[in-house]
């Protein structure tokens, strides 16, 4: 699907991915960006620089999200893009807080559902849509220092597949990010990471890869391309559980106090 021309939604867009998208869909043409995030004065300088409409959201309520696409709708029409991109960091392991599970419950994967319950019936009409959702590669591989999150992300990761299964032959596009480290706010407060192991990307190479992605309607979106031939060694479990307890007594990370 090309951009130009689309009603496109981001969410998390008051910086990082979400932002560097957002700019990249105006760049491309977009018929109207809807940015959408909790920090409602950092959301709205962007969308005053990309001319497009800033909502303050709490995309863990399904209230928020059908808020947002009807207001997006009201503006600009029927969407057809969703980039529901949000996502936080908590850290911890099964002893992690029941607030911070839920938290990245929430957000990392029904915040997907509720854009696709809202969504879904529209597009299945028109025979046209794209539902885009960041996960990580820590939804494909392993998050060492937060349980919470790469737990979450790899569940945001088997809704899409489920998405795309569904609904891939009906006219709607599916498609999941699931990068390794890049430089936000995010990453920059958890400081170094395994995840670092292949480097840092800034956010306008991945807003190329996702445009790229979109263009041929690919599934699963790398900006890390290295993370391809990891999820090929995850098949045998065992040696790769050896090599990832080895990477978390090399980096020290995921240890903690125990």
């Amino acid at each position: 699907m090309k951009v130009k021309d689309k009603v496109c939604v981001v969410t998390g867009a008051a910086g990082g991915i979400g932002e560097a998208i957002a700019r990249r869909y105006a760049k491309e043409g977009a018929r109207g960006v809807v940015v959408v995030d909790r920090d409602a004065a950092r959301v709205e300088k962007v969308a005053r620089d990309i001319g497009g409409i800033a909502l303050a959201c709490d995309v863990g309520k399904e209230a928020d999200i059908r808020h947002v696409i009807a207001e997006a709708e009201r503006h600009y029409g029927p969407v057809d893009v969703f980039f529901s991109n949000a996502g936080i960091g908590r850290g911890g392991h099964e002893d992690a807080s029941d607030q911070d599970w839920a938290d990245s419950w929430a957000i990392h994967v029904m915040a997907h559902v509720y854009a696709a319950r809202a969504l879904v019936p529209g597009m299945l009409a028109r025979k046209s849509g794209y539902l885009l959702n960041t996960a990580s590669a820590a939804g494909l591989l392993a998050s060492m220092g937060s349980a919470p999150y790469g737990v979450t992300k790899a569940a945001g990761v088997a809704l899409a597949e489920h998405l795309a299964i569904q609904y891939g032959d009906r006219g709607i596009c599916v498609s999941v990010l699931c990068p390794q480290a890049v430089d936000t706010d995010m990453l920059r407060m958890a400081g170094a990471t395994a995840a670092s192991v292949d480097g840092v990307i800034n956010t306008d190479a991945v807003a190329q890869t996702v445009i790229e992605a979109m263009d041929a309607e690919t599934f699963l979106i790398l900006p890390h391309p290295e993370v391809k031939e990891y999820m090929a060694r995850k098949l045998d479990r065992d040696r790769w559980l050896r090599g990832m307890r080895r990477l978390r007594d090399k980096t020290g990370e995921g240890q903690g106090k125990r």
